[in-house]
C-alpha cells in the first residue's frame, strides 16, 4: 500500500486512487517568462519521480501540467525584450522541454496552455457570478473570499495570517482586501479575450482550476506543486473550484515539496538567488543533477551548493562503476555462490518499502548503494554465479530507472541527430584506447613502469581511467 503525505489533513494516508488501477495528478506548470531554476527543477523531478513509480506499480497514470502562457510577468518581460507576450512564452515553453529532458523529465499526458483554455475558465466564472460568490466591478470580477467558510483549510492559517501573505495591495474594487481576481479587465497593448464582462483576461488561480477539471474531472487524486503553491494559489484553486462544483473536492490528496535554500533563504527569481537551469549543465550534467535532487525527501529542505553536487556525481558514478563491472562479467565462465540473488531479492523489498512511505526517494537510494557493494564484494571475491550476478546489476538498473536514472550507457541513436557522429566518433576513441592499451601492457611487460604510469597520468587528466585487475587492464571515461 502507497502511503502519502496529504497536505490538507497533515498525516499520511493511504492512497486509494479514485479509479480502479489508475492515477490522476495534476501539478502546476511553470509561468513562462525565463527559463526555469533550480527551485523550479525540484518539484518537475519530484512529481516526475511520482508519476514513474506509480506506474512501476502498475498504474496507468494520466499527468497533466499546465503551462502559464499569459500573466503580468509573461507581458513586463515581453516589452523588456521587444516582443509579444505570445513570442515570449513560445520561446521559453520551447526552453523548458529541452531543459527537462535534460532532466529526464518525461512529458506529461497533456500540457494544456492558458490561453487555449478561456472559454472553460469564462464558464467557472460566470457560475460562480450565478452563485453569489462572485462579483463584477468594471471590467474584472473577483472571488468573494467571505461566501467560502472554509477558506484557509489547506494552508491552516487565519484571516490575519492570509491577508498578509497574499500581500495584498488596496483596491476600492474589491468587497473585501483577501477577494482575489478571476478576470482581469482589458489594459492597451495586453493580450485579452472578449467576455460578458468586458475585454480582458483571467487571473492566475482561475487558469489551474479550469485546466484540471477539463483534463481530469472533479475529485482527481492529487494536485501537487511547490510548498509556496499552497498560499495563496492552491488555497484560492480550492475555493473557486468547491464553491463551482457545490462543495465536491477538486482534489483528493495535496502533495507539496518544501524549498531548495540558498544560505537559509528560499531560491527564487524575486530574490534573485537562483540558478537557471541551463547554467548548470554545461558543468553538471543533468543526471547529476537529477541524482541530487532525488537524494533528500521531497519534503525536507535542500540547501543548495555546489559539494552537494559533487557528491551526487560521486554518488551516481557509484552505482554506474557497479553495472559496468558487474556487465564486463557478465560471461564469465564458472560457478560460485548465488547470494546476489538473494541481495538483489533484499533491495527490491527495501526500495519498493521506502517509495511506498511517501515516496522516500533518500531511503530508496539507500536499497541501490548496498546492493552495489554485495555486487562489487561479489566481484572482488570472484565469488558470484554469472546468472546471479546478471539478475543483481539488472535489479540495480531497473530500481534506478525507477527514480529516472540511467546507469547504463545509452545505445548509439538515444540521443537524437547527432547520434551517428558521436558513434563514429566514439569508435574511433576506442580504436586507439586499444592501441594505448597495447603500448602500455607492452610497457608493463618489459617492466617499463615510468612509461606505464606515464600513460596511466595522462589518460587520466584527459577523464579517461585505467584500472589494473586480475583480469587484465581495462579502462573507462570518468563521469
Amino acid at each position: 500500500m502507497i502511503r502519502l503525505y496529504n497536505t490538507m489533513t497533515r498525516r499520511k494516508e493511504d492512497f486509494v486512487p479514485r479509479d480502479a488501477g489508475c492515477v490522476s495528478m495534476y501539478a502546476c506548470g511553470p509561468t513562462v517568462y525565463n527559463y526555469f531554476h533550480l527551485g523550479n527543477a525540484r518539484m518537475l523531478v519530484v512529481f516526475d519521480m511520482v508519476r514513474r513509480y506509480f506506474t512501476w506499480r502498475g498504474f496507468t497514470v494520466a499527468y497533466v501540467q499546465n503551462f502559464t502562457d499569459v500573466d503580468d510577468k509573461i507581458i513586463a518581460r515581453a516589452r523588456e525584450e521587444g516582443c509579444t507576450p505570445e513570442a515570449l512564452a513560445a520561446k521559453y515553453i520551447e526552453a523548458y522541454f529541452a531543459d527537462a529532458a535534460a532532466l529526464r523529465i518525461e512529458k506529461a499526458t497533456a500540457h494544456p496552455r492558458a490561453t487555449e483554455n478561456i472559454a472553460a475558465m469564462q464558464d467557472i466564472i460566470r457560475v460562480l457570478i450565478e452563485k453569489g460568490l462572485a462579483y463584477p466591478v468594471d471590467g474584472d470580477v473577483y472571488y468573494a473570499v467571505e461566501r467560502f467558510p472554509a477558506y484557509g483549510k489547506l494552508s491552516g492559517r487565519d484571516a490575519e495570517a492570509m491577508l498578509a501573505g497574499a500581500r495584498v495591495e488596496p483596491n476600492p474594487r474589491k468587497r473585501n482586501p483577501m477577494d482575489f481576481a478571476l478576470w482581469k479587465e482589458a489594459k492597451a497593448g495586453e493580450p485579452s479575450w472578449p467576455s460578458p464582462w468586458g475585454d480582458g483576461r483571467p487571473g492566475w488561480h482561475i487558469e489551474c482550476s479550469a485546466m484540471a477539471l477539463k483534463y481530469l474531472g472533479p475529485a482527481f487524486d492529487i494536485h501537487g506543486g511547490g510548498g509556496d503553491l499552497i498560499f495563496p494559489h492552491h488555497e484560492n484553486e480550492i475555493a473557486q473550484t468547491e464553491g463551482y462544483l457545490d462543495g465536491a473536492v477538486l482534489a483528493r490528496y495535496w502533495m507539496h515539496n518544501a524549498f531548495i535554500t540558498v544560505n537559509r533563504e528560499k531560491m527564487s527569481k524575486s530574490e534573485g538567488n537562483f540558478f537557471l537551469i541551463r547554467d548548470i549543465l554545461p558543468k553538471w550534467s543533468g543526471d547529476v543533477v537529477r541524482f541530487y535532487l532525488l537524494g533528500t525527501h521531497y519534503r525536507s529542505p535542500l540547501d543548495f551548493d555546489e559539494e552537494k553536487l559533487a557528491a551526487a556525481a560521486r554518488g551516481l558514478d557509484r552505482l554506474k562503476t557497479a553495472w559496468r563491472l558487474a556487465a564486463e562479467a557478465f560471461d564469465r565462465p564458472g560457478g560460485g555462490s548465488d547470494e546476489l540473488r538473494t541481495a538483489a531479492a533484499a533491495a527490491r523489498q527495501r526500495f519498493g518499502a521506502a517509495m511506498d512511505d511517501d515516496f522516500n526517494s533518500a531511503q530508496a537510494y539507500a536499497a541501490l548503494f548496498d546492493l552495489a557493494r554485495d555486487i562489487n564484494t561479489a566481484l572482488a571475491a570472484e565469488a558470484a554465479q554469472p546468472a546471479a550476478l546478471r539478475e543483481a546489476a539488472l535489479t540495480l538498473r531497473d530500481l534506478a530507472a525507477v527514480l529516472g536514472l540511467v546507469i547504463t550507457p545509452e545505445l548509439p541513436g538515444s540521443r537524437g541527430a547527432e547520434a551517428a557522429a558521436t558513434a563514429a566518433a566514439e569508435e574511433k576513441i576506442a580504436t586507439l584506447m586499444a592501441l594505448i592499451m597495447d603500448i602500455r601492457a607492452a610497457a608493463r611487460a618489459k617492466k617499463d613502469w615510468p612509461t606505464a604510469d606515464l600513460i596511466r597520468e595522462r589518460l587520466q587528466a584527459a577523464g579517461l581511467v585505467i584500472e589494473d585487475t586480475p583480469q587484465g587492464a581495462r579502462w573507462y571515461a570518468a563521469p
